[in-house]
């Protein structure tokens, strides 16, 4: 059994990005490309469908901070949803925001240019899981600096 072209795997956060993404801008409609002829003919601007689900498209521009290679570290993601995804967390820094994504998939694709080319994925994602939620390796770094920080001030008090 072969899998098809343009497959699509659902992968946990966690794994695919073990240090989470910060989401630079705001998530907005992915909108079909339109001409000046259509724009000058005042056609309404049409929102891309994604043809597997059919659901609409929307799109934000992510940073991986796990990221070796400075020009990989910033990819758009492609939100599938009826309505358009709000972050469930607060700004670190104006514009920027850590966040966790929940229903994610991976689609592989060749990336690059003439003799560099690379494996490279389309990330597609149903919206934002609240921060910490996935129990992913982050949290349980969290966890164990709380342990190791309630057993040394146990060791002062006695």
């Amino acid at each position: 059994m072969a899998i098809s072209k343009g497959h699509r795997f659902p992968i946990e956060f966690a794994e695919a990005f073990p240090q989470g993404l910060v989401l630079v801008g705001e998530v907005a409609p992915d909108n079909e490309f339109q001409s000046r002829e259509d724009r000058a003919g005042g056609r309404p601007v049409r929102q891309r469908l994604d043809e597997v689900t059919g659901l609409r498209q929307w799109k934000a521009t992510v940073t991986d901070p796990n990221e070796q290679n400075a020009k990989r570290a910033s990819f758009v993601i492609t939100f599938l949803a009826p309505v358009q995804p709000v972050p469930t967390t607060a700004e670190a820094l104006p514009g920027m925001r850590p966040i966790e994504l929940e229903g994610l998939t991976a689609e592989p694709r060749i990336a690059g240019n003439g003799e560099f080319k690379y494996q490279s994925y389309v990330f597609r994602a149903s919206g934002f899981r609240a921060a910490g939620a996935s129990g992913g390796r982050g949290q349980q770094k969290t966890s164990a600096a709380q342990e190791q920080g309630k057993s040394e001030s146990a060791n002062k008090a006695a």
